[in-house]
């Protein structure tokens, strides 16, 4: 089969290699998790050898009016945008706009200079130089030294609450605000879920003059067919949206309070990180997963180079780093485990304790959507759930993982 032909055309599961009882295992387990209230709904779709075998839609797009879910539901991705991002990346990438050992300060001047956070020997934070200056490589594996914000007890973290870089008005403010900040380790030192991406997005603004959302529009989403990617949902799709929900402990799922998400999505965002804020469906972002399998292209359109897939989708992390056991969430870095760049990369499925092929890319979001391309078994997995994925969630992308390896024939 040419890559022309490797387009998501319908197949039946045994024609390429899959077993139809092993895929309706995957529905039922997730219904499992629908009916105990754990999951409002989920969509999901599979893919193998180039060709689309299974898609399902359960559960309600809201609880309270008892829509169901539909293949076409349109859902918040959140993290999910990292990959995308990292194409954009490899894009610019090929037009030698940048390089992996460049450091981050050569296309953002505002990061010259940064400087690491420590302790003196009263315990205060002080800072110091750094070992050298973060790298491009090290920016898009989450390595470089920033950090989220989100751990209470980390006095770096309060540094980026009270900077408040996601509340910045533009990407130009947002990286004036990191750069007066520490950075919370060597570069190189760490893997920490970061900013990064949110970083690569000031990147690609700097080094292409055009917004991120502009950018991402004209060489990824429509070359590909992704009409219903976005960082907004436009009037006329808005009543495709899938509700969001938390879990409460005493009231199960309840619609997220519009502040937790950040903004309404009825409208283009006033800032457009790399890192989060992409809508999107379960058959758009297979065209994107399945661009990857291709190697830079779908239905005849490359946008981005074989070689350049391959420098992403392949494990940029040291054994040192992976063994250190470093991550968050369901993304935890570890032996066997390590990281592309805007994504996980399996070395060794066997040591890292999940059943899919060596080389297999993946990520997720906080509202627990989910996906992974497998080119070792020339698959590919998109899940999408409404559910915040705090501790507690339900691992969804390891339970279908181990039964996807199960419905292999």
């Amino acid at each position: 089969m040419t890559p022309k032909d490797r387009t998501l055309q319908p197949a039946a599961p045994e024609q390429v290699g899959l077993s139809s009882a092993g895929l309706k295992r995957i529905d039922a387990a997730l219904q499992a998790l629908i009916d105990k209230g754990e999951l409002a709904g989920a969509v999901t779709l599979v893919g193998r050898r180039g060709r689309l075998v299974h898609t399902s839609a359960m559960g309600k797009k809201d609880l309270a009016s008892g829509e169901p879910l539909k293949t076409d539901t349109i859902f918040r991705i959140f993290s999910m945008t990292k990959p995308v991002t990292g194409v954009a990346m490899m894009i610019l990438h090929d037009q030698g706009l940048w390089r992996p050992e460049d450091p981050i300060c050569k296309h953002l001047p505002a990061f010259e200079g940064l400087e690491v956070a420590a302790r003196n020997l009263d315990g205060e934070l002080v800072r110091v130089a750094a070992d050298h200056a973060p790298t491009m490589a090290e920016l898009m594996t989450h390595a470089a030294g920033f950090s989220y914000g989100f751990d209470p007890s980390d006095p770096v973290d309060g540094l980026y609450r009270e900077a408040n870089p996601l509340g910045a008005a533009d990407l130009g403010q947002m990286v004036e605000r990191l750069a007066d900040l520490p950075l919370n380790y060597q570069p190189g030192s760490e893997w920490r879920y970061s900013l990064s991406m949110d970083i690569q997005g000031a990147i690609i603004e700097a080094l292409t003059g055009e917004s991120l959302p502009a950018f991402m529009r004209t060489r990824i989403f429509e070359p590909l067919g992704m009409v219903d990617t976005a960082f907004h949902t436009p009037p006329e799709k808005r009543e495709r949206l899938a509700t969001c929900y938390r879990m409460s402990e005493t009231r199960g799922l309840v619609p997220l309070d519009r502040p937790l998400i950040g903004r309404d999505y009825d409208a283009p965002p006033k800032l457009a990180l790399g890192g989060g804020g992409l809508v999107s469906t379960a058959a758009d972002y297979a065209r994107f997963a399945q661009m990857l399998l291709n190697k830079g292209e779908l239905a005849g359109r490359r946008i981005v180079s074989a070689s350049a897939i391959e420098l992403m989708m392949r494990n940029h992390l040291s054994e040192a780093l992976m063994a250190g056991g470093f991550g968050v969430g369901f993304q935890q870095i570890r032996p066997g485990f390590g990281h592309g760049f805007d994504g996980a990369v399996f070395t060794d499925p066997e040591l890292a304790g999940v059943p899919v092929g060596k080389g297999t890319y993946q990520w997720d979001g906080a509202a627990g959507t989910w996906f992974w391309v497998d080119p070792t078994n020339d698959l590919l997995f998109v899940g999408l759930i409404q559910r915040m994925a705090l501790p507690g969630s339900p691992a969804v992308q390891t339970i279908t993982q181990t039964l996807m390896a199960e419905a292999l024939l």
